[in-house]
């Protein structure tokens, strides 16, 4: 299974918004701290503000903003909001598998074991997770003494 450039940016987008706690954050400032295509956060942001996850505040201090505290957010949920399904194959992307074949398929115990392994991976990291850890990395890099190459 591979993550899509729309979940990552979504996710770093859900990150970069958590990591500024109330504070407006635009489309422009998150895509230049981030190192990625604005166009392409443009895409994203209208699926996290559909599902109610941000908020969009216009004026000159207009920006966006989480609606919730970053405990609230799983990872899944970031992920599933852009993505919908992110069952590895397609029968398991309904909650009662439609595939003609599914009594019968010898692959399909397969597919729900790596379902749930990715899902409970992805929602059991909140966004709150991801903002301590970056925290912690970012101490690490004030603290660590500089090296001389001399």
């Amino acid at each position: 299974m591979k993550v899509s450039t729309k979940s990552r940016y979504a996710l770093h987008l859900m990150l970069a918004l958590a990591l500024h706690g109330e504070q407006n954050l635009s489309v422009k400032s998150v895509a230049e701290t981030e190192g990625i295509s604005e166009k392409y956060l443009e895409q994203v942001i209208p699926m996290l503000v559909r599902e109610g996850y941000v908020k969009s505040v216009r004026g000159a201090r207009g920006g966006y903003h989480l609606t919730r505290n970053p405990d609230d957010y799983t990872v899944g949920m970031i992920l599933r909001a852009v993505e919908g399904s992110i069952a590895p194959v397609a029968c398991l992307d309904d909650a009662v598998n439609q595939c003609a074949k599914c009594k019968e398929c010898v692959t399909l115990d397969l597919w729900e074991q790596v379902d749930r392994a990715i899902s409970n991976v992805v929602d059991h990291v909140t966004l709150a997770d991801l903002v301590d850890k970056q925290r912690r990395m970012e101490k690490r890099c004030r603290s660590a003494p500089e090296q001389s190459y001399a």
